[in-house]
């Protein structure tokens, strides 16, 4: 009864080992804030999947922020691109470097509603760094004429 009471003993202690190994408080994500109300979270595995977010000329005076987690490290030259449906540059905002590990990043949402050309109404929102060089695509940006939409 012993030994068997020392192995459950052990295995607890070595799953609970590996499973602190696994988690990863303080990961890669990123937030996306609309005036300051969070439109779009993703954190881990999430961030495989690419989601859409709605703006449209009635967010045009609005803040558009973002907030990327590079596993508790500060970002450096950071950037932000806007690409149309071609993956063509339209718009490149550049970000000095933060003091502290995650540092918003806004850009004003008519800077982005103006970048909008003919029929084409979804545009590419990615994210560059030094830690991330070759970037990440973050949302879909549909700017059709509805309601903002948060997600």
């Amino acid at each position: 009864m012993k030994s068997f009471t020392s192995r459950t003993l052990a295995l607890a202690v070595t799953v609970a080992m590996l499973a602190s190994f696994t988690a990863k408080p303080g990961g890669e994500g990123f937030e996306i804030y609309l005036n300051n109300k969070i439109v779009l979270q993703q954190y881990g595995n999430e961030m495989n999947t690419v989601k859409s977010l709605q703006l449209n000329q009635s967010s045009a005076d609005d803040k558009l922020t973002i907030k990327y987690h590079h596993c508790g490290k500060i970002g450096k030259n950071r950037v932000v691109t806007i690409k149309d449906g071609q993956n063509k540059v339209l718009k490149v905002f550049r970000f000095t470097d933060a003091p502290v590990p995650v540092s918003a990043m806004s850009v004003q949402v008519k800077d982005i509603l103006d970048l909008k050309k003919g029929s084409n109404s979804t545009l590419n929102l990615y994210y560059s760094s030094s830690e991330l060089p070759g970037g990440r695509m973050l949302a879909a940006i549909n700017t059709t004429t509805t309601a903002v939409s948060r997600l």
